[in-house]
């Protein structure tokens, strides 16, 4: 009984960390260049994310303040969501 608890209370470590790992980081910005060929933004600060395929542009543009929702892959920063904030 004690093994199968230990053991289940192991997997549930392991499963909760490695959750955080794949959890969104969120960052606010102003748009310094977008291109949806490319499927890249750019924000003020100069760091630039990758957009998803079959991305949907919400009207984005240089100079609107947007919302990310992101990931690190690889060296590059991805980002899962895009809001325009009022």
């Amino acid at each position: 009984m004690r093994v199968v608890l230990s053991s289940l209370t192991a997997a549930a470590l392991l499963a909760s960390t490695l959750g955080a790992f794949a959890a969104s980081t969120m960052t606010t910005g102003t748009i310094k260049s977008f291109d949806l060929k490319q499927n890249r933004i750019t924000l003020n600060d100069g760091t630039a994310y990758s957009l998803p395929s079959g991305f949907k542009d919400p009207g984005l543009k240089a100079g609107k303040k947007v919302e990310l929702g992101w990931h690190m892959q690889d060296s590059r920063h991805v980002a899962d969501t895009v809001k325009l904030v009022n």
